[in-house]
């Protein structure tokens, strides 16, 4: 049975009818054409799918449209605003932290969640927040050198 389904996707207020059990994944990738949120393992556990839903990263492949009622969505293609890259987004430009890119959306993703929770992470907080955002092409310690890099700009350093 189709639902209609309301809720703030990149700063919009949208609204979608379909089955209240369809993942927000594909309701992301074929309903609103925002590609950017990956598939992955399509079971929560790469990350390729993160997004921010309440400031909070989750696994958009996991969670069924009606868990998305009411709420604000964050995908990778609504971080920028005005044309300006987010400060993790840019973090990882400048440090190479890219590769392949099939990752990246998640991890910028994913990182932008820890940097909410915790505007100072140490190394070692950002090694464990990162950890289950999955990576084949090795860039861990640039992706860990971004995100220090962007919570530094964040909390006004240089």
């Amino acid at each position: 049975m189709k639902q209609k389904i309301e809720f703030e996707l990149n700063g919009k207020k949208v609204n979608v009818e379909l089955e209240k059990t369809q993942t927000l994944l594909w309701v992301l990738r074929t309903h609103f054409d925002l590609t950017g949120t990956k598939y992955g393992c399509g079971e929560g556990y790469c990350g390729a799918c993160t997004v921010l839903m309440d400031n909070e990263a989750v696994r958009s492949c996991t969670i069924q449209m009606e868990e998305v009622a009411g709420k604000v969505i964050v995908t990778i293609e609504g971080l920028s605003k005005k044309g300006e890259l987010h400060p993790v987004q840019k973090a990882f430009v400048e440090n190479d932290a890219l590769q392949c890119g099939y990752c990246t959306p998640g991890m910028i993703m994913n990182a932008v969640g820890l940097l909410k929770q915790n505007p100072n992470p140490t190394k070692e907080d950002i090694i464990w927040g990162m950890e289950d955002n999955l990576c084949r092409c090795g860039a861990h310690n640039r992706i860990i050198d971004a995100i220090q890099e962007a919570s530094v700009k964040m909390n006004g350093g240089k």
